[in-house]
């Protein structure tokens, strides 16, 4: 990894394994930072004590706890004065059930090309990723002509305090632009293998969580009311799964879906070609609705992810609760789709309350440097690929970076199958290959945009 990437070749079959940076991966996935294990502070006393024998000062790492999450800032100091370039990681993960999983999630197990293990994909390679930049510019004396501020974020997945503490310190809240490596990345046909497109998050949609609550009385079980609060519950929820949110469409999602449907071919790649061209095609936006992966970039999407009811087994519910979570598209109220909800519905027993304080994230308009800079380093080892904007279904730190007036593209460099992404589901997996073409992906952003030079 000694290589200055104004010395790398053009094109390489696929970035140089180092097995220093492999065992970074297998320390950091081996750390069980789910909320409530309290590991996040565990894995940045490695990580910080791995960056200061790597040569970084102590002076230019700083912590932010918030509870038991524990995130850092590391910064590389620039040679003139300048706004700031802020890069983003998360630590923390989903929780995983070792009994649920065919191996072991907390240790990186390397199977048929893969590596498995709980945050191999979701965020650990990014975080490795991170730090393999932040050492390596170390290593190469390369300087950047601003400050680079690598951001460590210890609760993504669940209220990103940390997230927003990062984006008000003094390092990082004049930050120009983010880089995040949590979203972004190339897909690769399922059949063939071959890249297909490469995606750039530019904005993503509003999170929400509802809850759904019935109450009842209730009362002894041998004596069944009429009303139960459990059945009640269970029809309310029947509806919201069958209700659907209309069809939208702006100009980000269309280009999306357009660019996506030039490289896929059959019936789906149809249907996202003729719905980029026109989003009142309903056919088109019928066919996209039954795929998981598009359905989230044409209208908002609610569903139920969490329940619990009763209090004992031989009583009647007298409470019965639903948390159904939704991704809503831009620019539509978090109260319109509660209202939407209730409406469908139908039973003002049910009552739906809005969870926390959902925050909708502004579109960041792509920047021709930062587009050029991903382009040149996706095409170091997929030549041609169509590199192109989109919005993210999901959620990521972006939306804070954002609200905070700091433009954010996610861009991890990390290519996958659609079918084989199982962030957050059992036997998370990522591709050997795509670890380690991610860690030089960064490392030449952080270069090129950093505007690096040897010292």
């Amino acid at each position: 990894m000694a290589l200055l990437l104004a010395e790398a070749p053009a094109l390489a079959d696929t970035a140089p394994r180092d097995p220093a940076t492999r065992e970074i991966y297998a320390r950091v996935v081996g750390f069980r930072t789910a909320a409530g294990h309290g590991q996040t502070q565990a894995m940045v006393a490695y990580l910080s004590d791995l960056l200061t024998k790597g040569g970084v000062p102590a002076a230019d790492i700083a912590t932010l706890d918030h509870g038991e999450a524990r995130a850092m800032l590391v910064r590389v100091p620039g040679r003139e004065r300048g706004r700031p370039i802020l890069f983003s990681a998360h630590m923390d993960v989903v929780d995983a059930r070792p009994e649920e999983w065919e191996r072991s999630p907390f240790e990186l197990i390397e199977e048929n090309g893969n590596f498995y293990g709980r945050g191999t994909m979701d965020n650990k390679a990014g975080v490795v990723a991170l730090v393999s930049t932040i050492l390596r510019l170390r290593a190469e004396r390369l300087q950047p002509a601003r400050d680079l501020v690598f951001g460590f974020v210890a609760d993504e997945e669940t209220g990103m305090e940390t997230t927003r503490l990062i984006a008000a310190h003094p390092w990082v809240r004049d930050a120009e632009f983010a880089l995040n490596t949590d979203a972004g990345g190339g897909l690769l046909d399922d059949a063939s293998g071959r890249p297909l497109i490469y995606l750039v998050q530019g904005a993503e949609k509003t999170y929400a969580t509802f809850d759904l609550t019935v109450t009842n009385p209730g009362g002894h079980s041998s004596r069944p009311r009429a009303d139960n609060a459990i059945y009640q519950l269970a029809r309310a929820l029947g509806k919201v799964e069958a209700y659907r949110f209309p069809v939208m469409a702006n100009d980000l999602t269309r280009a999306y879906l357009g660019a996506v449907g030039k490289a896929k071919e059959g019936e789906l790649g149809d249907a996202l070609r003729r719905f980029a061209e026109d989003p009142n095609d309903a056919a088109a936006a019928e066919a996209l609705a039954r795929s998981p992966e598009f359905v989230g970039t044409t209208r908002t999407t609610c569903v139920a992810t969490m329940l619990t009811a009763g209090h004992a087994e031989n009583a009647l519910p007298q409470t019965a609760r639903a948390a159904v979570n939704c991704r809503i598209f831009p620019a539509v109220p978090v109260e319109t789709v509660r209202a939407a909800l209730v409406a469908a519905i139908g039973d003002p027993g049910v009552a739906v309350t809005t969870r926390d304080e959902p925050a909708a994230s502004p579109v960041s308009e792509m920047r021709p440097d930062v587009v050029g800079a991903i382009e040149r380093a996706v095409h170091a080892y997929y030549p041609g690929v169509a590199v192109v904007p989109y919005l993210e279904s999901g959620g990521t730190d972006g939306l804070v970076y954002r609200t905070a007036g700091i433009p954010t593209f996610a861009s991890s460099g990390l290519f996958a199958k659609p079918t084989e992404m199982y962030a957050h589901g059992l036997n998370e997996r990522l591709p050997v290959r795509s670890f380690y073409e991610g860690l030089d992906h960064s490392f030449r952003l952080a270069v090129e945009l950093g505007a690096a030079k040897r010292t």
